[in-house]
């Protein structure tokens, strides 16, 4: 069965609405901090630390991001963009754990998740139905 998480983009983020494209360039923006670490401890952790290819897909009129594992013991996870059905114009970013998703990839969306939501003072409804705020109260 699969699972989601949520950064909900709240008054106090950063901004209150993100695009498809807006998450891309987190996605690799991540990548990169992640090589730079690696980098600096003379080891491959960007491929550790996001063992992940990214491919844009299309699905019933709705587009997101479909991250393929490269490596032994990923195989895949969805990030995509919604909007709140009460209304308001806030979005929010939800990452998909579809059937097939193994332990590895739950513990890498969950890492990234928090990465999303502490960069752009979000509200993160986490797989296991917790909530973290990540922005002033």
């Amino acid at each position: 069965m699969s699972s989601s998480a949520y950064i909900k983009l709240v008054a106090k983020s950063k901004q209150q609405t993100i695009t498809l494209e807006e998450i891309e360039k987190l996605i690799h923006y991540y990548m990169e901090i992640t090589n730079k670490t690696g980098e600096q401890l003379n080891w491959e952790y960007g491929s550790a630390a996001f063992p992940y290819m990214i491919e844009q897909r299309k699905n019933g009129g709705k587009t997101y991001y479909f991250l393929k594992g490269n490596t032994q013991g990923y195989n895949y996870m969805l990030v995509g963009t919604g909007q709140d059905d009460e209304g308001s114009e806030n979005t929010y970013i939800q990452i998909v754990l579809p059937e097939g998703s193994t332990h590895g990839d739950k513990g890498k969306a969950n890492e990234f998740s928090k990465f999303l939501a502490k960069k752009l003072n979000g509200e993160l409804h986490l797989f296991n139905g917790r909530i973290m705020y990540y922005y002033k109260r």
